[in-house]
């Protein structure tokens, strides 16, 4: 199937079955959801807002980070992946932002990925969320389901992804198109043993149409 076919179909199913698609992160603000995402590199959303709670009480906008020091931010931070690193780009972006942009969150991607801890991902999800920009942030879920789904051809990077995504998926629909192929990912094609029996998008699948074929290219052995 052309993906000029393939889209419009993977479109409909998603905007019928989920019709609501956002960030599972909790925030309240740009500041916010920024600390969340910086956080939430291979780690679960709901690890990351078990702590935020604490953390944003303590630490309520970018001066406060600047104003505390990397070992006081780890203690509220211990229980998520790799602590230390990101104690270092919280207390790092808070500098920056109260440095060099006054207190402001850097709007564009450019210069939200110049601050520690902050690659395209992670600018693509505050621009597309916060600005609702066509930015297309690819995680391992994007990354993995559009593969598998066949939206895109074979990749080695995630910028490979999200390029080819762009180029077929309408721009008002991107920042929502993000969202659905993350829950999609994280609900049903999820890495290990993906849920193939309660996907509706398996008839155009090209991951489970291999799989039927393996299946019965290994019926057709033992007969």
């Amino acid at each position: 199937m052309r993906k000029t076919e393939l889209y419009p179909i993977v479109i409909d199913w998603f905007q019928e079955n989920i019709p609501i698609a956002e960030t599972e992160l909790n925030y309240e603000n740009e500041y916010q959801l920024l600390v969340a995402v910086i956080l939430s590199a291979q780690c679960t959303d709901k690890r990351i807002n078990t702590i935020t709670p604490a953390l944003f009480q303590a630490y309520p906008n970018p001066k406060a980070l600047a104003q505390s020091s990397v070992a006081e931010i780890f203690e509220y931070i211990k229980s998520v992946s790799y602590p230390n690193n990101k104690a270092k780009h919280l207390f790092g972006m808070g500098t920056m932002v109260t440095d060099e942009y006054i207190g402001v969150i850097p709007r564009t991607r450019e210069e939200l990925m110049k601050l520690p801890g902050v690659g395209r991902k992670t600018a693509n999800v505050i621009a597309s969320v916060i600005h609702n920009e066509p930015a297309m942030a690819v995680d391992t879920h994007v990354f993995r389901v559009s593969q598998r789904i066949g939206l895109v051809n074979k990749s080695k990077t995630p910028l490979q992804v999200e390029l080819q995504l762009l180029k077929y998926v309408p721009k008002e629909l991107v920042p929502k198109f993000h969202h659905w192929l993350i829950l999609h990912g994280r609900y049903a094609c999820v890495a290990r043993s993906p849920k193939c029996e309660i996907c509706g998008l398996k008839s155009v699948c090209k991951y489970f149409g291999f799989q039927q074929l393996k299946l019965q290219k290994s019926v057709d052995k033992q007969d």
